[in-house]
């Protein structure tokens, strides 16, 4: 396979046989000085077999979101293989953000005390960039930038709260609160929109029935637990 972009978690593939797209799920999470943390923009470590649960993690809430009627990019997975298979989408450097309680860079950026509550739930899109520290970013500046066109914005941010319903009610069935989590979108030659990337604890924070958060690696085998009853 041709690989297309490696990230920090994951690496965008290309079958060139097939001209199907998959993404590699790594065992590297992100963090910083051995911590994990999804807010950050380094990779704080690597845990093995972590890639293969991420996968496993990010198959189900996929078909979940899937099954809730909200369009995805998965396809299908090769657990064996650390695999996902996915639509070929024009996906632009974004990420979506949704806050249902103050934490991690929101309370770093703005020095705010971590578990204010947000009724409704806070909303704000970041550009996908290391460089300039994933800076916030406007509707108007996204069409300026050729990112998005004029509506895509907003029905983003549809998507956005739609996925938090379903995932908010998913994890505390598992007894789990969400905190906050971000997406990434993707859209077909139509405009079609599709959520995309993943859905695993690497874009999310939760917090479990004694107050503690866990990190990536260890929500992800909270969660598999779970899924596997």
């Amino acid at each position: 396979m041709k690989t297309l972009y490696d990230g920090k978690t994951k690496t965008v593939m290309l079958d060139e046989e097939t001209n199907v797209t998959h993404l590699f799920f790594k065992d590297t999470a992100t963090g910083e000085n051995g911590m994990f943390d999804p807010g950050y923009n380094t990779v704080g470590g690597s845990v093995e077999g972590k890639g293969n649960i991420g996968l496993r993690v990010s198959k189900y809430f996929f078909e979940l979101m899937e099954a809730n009627g909200i369009p995805t990019h998965y396809l299908g997975a090769d657990l064996d293989k650390n695999l996902m298979k996915v639509r070929t989408l024009t996906v632009p450097k974004l990420e979506f953000v949704l806050r249902y309680f103050t934490a991690g860079s929101m309370s770093r950026r703005f020095d705010l005390e971590e578990g204010i509550v947000f009724d409704p739930p806070y909303t704000e899109v970041t550009l996908k960039s290391d460089e300039q520290g994933d800076p916030l970013i406007s509707e108007r500046l996204c069409i300026m930038k050729g990112m998005l066109a004029p509506g895509q914005y907003d029905e983003a941010l549809g998507v956005l709260v739609r996925v938090g319903e379903v995932l908010k009610k998913e994890l505390a069935k598992m007894d789990l609160t969400l905190i906050d989590f971000k997406i990434e979108v993707g859209y077909d030659e139509t405009g079609k929109m599709y959520v995309a990337d993943e859905i695993t604890p690497d874009i999310w924070r939760v917090r479990d029935t004694n107050g503690n958060i866990p990190n990536q690696i260890d929500c992800a085998k909270i969660i598999l637990e779970k899924i596997n009853g």
